[in-house]
């Protein structure tokens, strides 16, 4: 009976041992990446309203984060792609202009 329990004592402590596969880690991450991903909206469109740009802004920082945007350009992509209107529609696209002549040469 003795061996028994030293039997089952042994394998609970080697199967506790046992990392988790790599694939686990990843799936793991990205789930917690989704989660993260769903806990902060879209922040909409600025439209040039002074009132609102704070909450706006702290808006497109953290949505750009929890999408793991990185990369400089990635970043002005996605912040011009969310002005629309007005005086920022026409920042927008000038903007836009100049990356693309950017990119020609």
């Amino acid at each position: 009976m003795k061996e028994a329990s030293d039997k089952y004592k042994q394998t609970t402590t080697e199967e506790m041992s046992v990392a988790p596969a790599p694939a686990a880690i990843a799936n793991s991450e990205n789930v917690q990446a989704g989660l993260l991903k769903n806990m902060v909206p879209d922040p909409g469109w600025f439209d040039g309203d002074q009132t609102k740009f704070e909450d706006w802004w702290r808006g497109i920082r953290l949505f750009l984060k929890s999408n793991r945007v990185m990369e400089t350009n990635n970043k002005i992509t996605a912040i011009l792609a969310h002005l629309r209107g007005g005086v920022v529609e026409i920042y927008a696209q000038q903007k836009l202009d100049e990356l693309d002549g950017e990119l020609e040469t």
